[in-house]
């Protein structure tokens, strides 16, 4: 049940993380540019994997009470990186795309927050695959 689980925590990860982050992190240029249509399909492709991205952590929580290893603090960190993630993606990058879909311009803070948002994505990744101080001896 743990490589089901953790299998699916992974495969969520892929399909919901990695087009937010792509998307979200085109999304300043394409603003530059003034392209509303290709704004508005960004928008939606950040918003909608957005809310899939909600299986990450659910199946995370699961994998993790699972191995027996909630207590981590590898883990713990990644959490609380997951959460701040979560928090610049739904109240600062999406209201913000949304501003700049009611008035096309330039904002250098979105392409900030978009860097913050991957970088966060980035060092728990690297958390999951190195897991310092893991005791499951993988």
């Amino acid at each position: 049940m743990t490589k089901f689980l953790l299998s699916v925590h992974v495969i969520a990860a892929i399909i919901a993380i990695g087009p937010v982050t792509v998307a979200a992190s085109m999304f300043p240029a394409v603003a530059r540019k003034g392209d509303v249509a290709t704004l508005t399909t960004l928008n939606r492709i950040c918003r909608v994997y957005a809310v899939v991205g909600v299986a990450v952590p659910t199946f995370g929580f699961m994998t993790a009470s699972a191995m027996g290893i909630l207590g981590e603090t590898w883990l713990i960190v990644s959490i609380v990186l997951t959460a701040i993630a979560a928090a610049v993606l739904g109240l600062v990058i999406l209201p913000t795309q949304a501003e700049v879909l009611d008035a096309p311009a330039r904002n250098a803070r979105l392409a900030m927050y978009t860097g913050l948002f991957n970088v966060l994505w980035v060092i728990v990744t690297v958390l999951m695959i190195v897991r310092p101080g893991s005791t499951i001896g993988v």
